[in-house]
């Protein structure tokens, strides 16, 4: 990731995409599988509502191994709510550009502020992805927004080690010509 570049509006954008999957998860499809093996659908919205709330935490000079990525005690009908509180959180944050210089805590290491919203717009945009494939949703994930997270992920994220520390699986194959969310998913060791 080009670390000259500022990676707020990258992220506002990823979350105007998962605002979109939210308001499509009702209740009745919460315990549905996904992508993510230890997640149902339910399980997944906490997590990224979670992650959401812990790079607010970090960007409130927090250490992000002190909050946990979960949010616990959201009712069935309040994700959307949830994730708004959360951005709006985040936003107020990472509202001040000094931040983006400061070395940030983040679960996988120590990093500069601007590093550490990169990463989590990978997190946002990949877990987008898991989130319309268990809602079989018709919703058209932004390809620009995914090839931006697919060239993050490729910097951050190495082919090898995965497994242990590395929270990924091994590299999937993926079909020929395939858009930038299957190869991102595959990347993260996803079946596509």
């Amino acid at each position: 990731m080009d670390t000259a570049q500022d990676p707020r509006p990258l992220y506002q954008l990823a979350l105007d995409q998962l605002e979109k999957l939210f308001s499509e998860a009702g209740p009745e499809k919460l315990d549905r599988p996904t992508p993510c093996t230890e997640y149902d659908l339910r399980a997944l919205l906490d997590h990224v509502v979670g992650g959401v709330h812990r790079l607010a935490y970090t960007g409130e000079g927090g250490l992000s191994n002190d909050v946990a990525a979960a949010t616990g005690g959201v009712p069935d009908d309040g994700w959307p709510a949830a994730l708004g509180r959360a951005r709006a959180r985040v936003t107020t944050a990472w509202a001040e550009d000094a931040k983006l210089d400061r070395p940030t805590s983040v679960p996988w290491g120590e990093l500069s502020g601007r590093e550490a919203v990169g990463s989590y717009v990978l997190e946002t945009v990949i877990h987008s992805w898991d989130v319309a494939r268990a809602l079989g949703t018709d919703h058209t994930l932004d390809e620009a927004l995914g090839e931006a997270a697919l060239a993050i992920a490729l910097a951050m994220m190495p082919a090898e080690p995965r497994g242990g520390a590395v929270p990924f699986g091994p590299v999937q194959p993926v079909p020929a010509g395939a858009g930038a969310y299957t190869r991102l998913a595959a990347h993260s060791g996803r079946t596509v």
